[in-house]
């Protein structure tokens, strides 16, 4: 049974899935869209919603705290994410980024989506 379990294992140890979900955020961040499966991009889009949520509160201490507790690796990420993305979604609820499916890949007919910003 899969009662209180929320996240897709990825076919990856703990460690290995949550820094491939960091990396994948900072390079969604950095780039503006991510295109990668289905399920991973499902994973970061979670990722990425909780620190646009937590941006959207400010650029104080505590919450650039959390959020290089969350993201340690990049530096100008976070800031790029305080200073030019969370400020667009100040007014907005929730709902930052969509999903586009972009078909099947030819390899191993994996699902294959975009990740981009609203």
């Amino acid at each position: 049974m899969k009662h209180q379990i929320n996240s897709r294992k990825l076919n990856l140890r703990a460690p290995h899935r949550t820094a491939l979900i960091r990396n994948q955020t900072i390079m969604f961040i950095e780039h503006g869209s991510l295109t990668s499966t289905k399920a991973q991009v499902r994973e970061v889009r979670r990722f990425v919603e909780k620190l646009v949520t937590l941006a959207r509160k400010g650029n104080d201490m505590n919450t650039c705290r959390r959020a290089k507790m969350l993201l340690p690796y990049k530096a100008e990420a976070l800031k790029k994410l305080f200073v030019d993305i969370a400020p667009n979604y100040v007014n907005r609820p929730g709902g930052y980024t969509r999903i586009i499916p972009l078909g099947r890949r030819v390899s191993d007919t994996a699902e294959v989506a975009r990740l981009e910003w609203v």
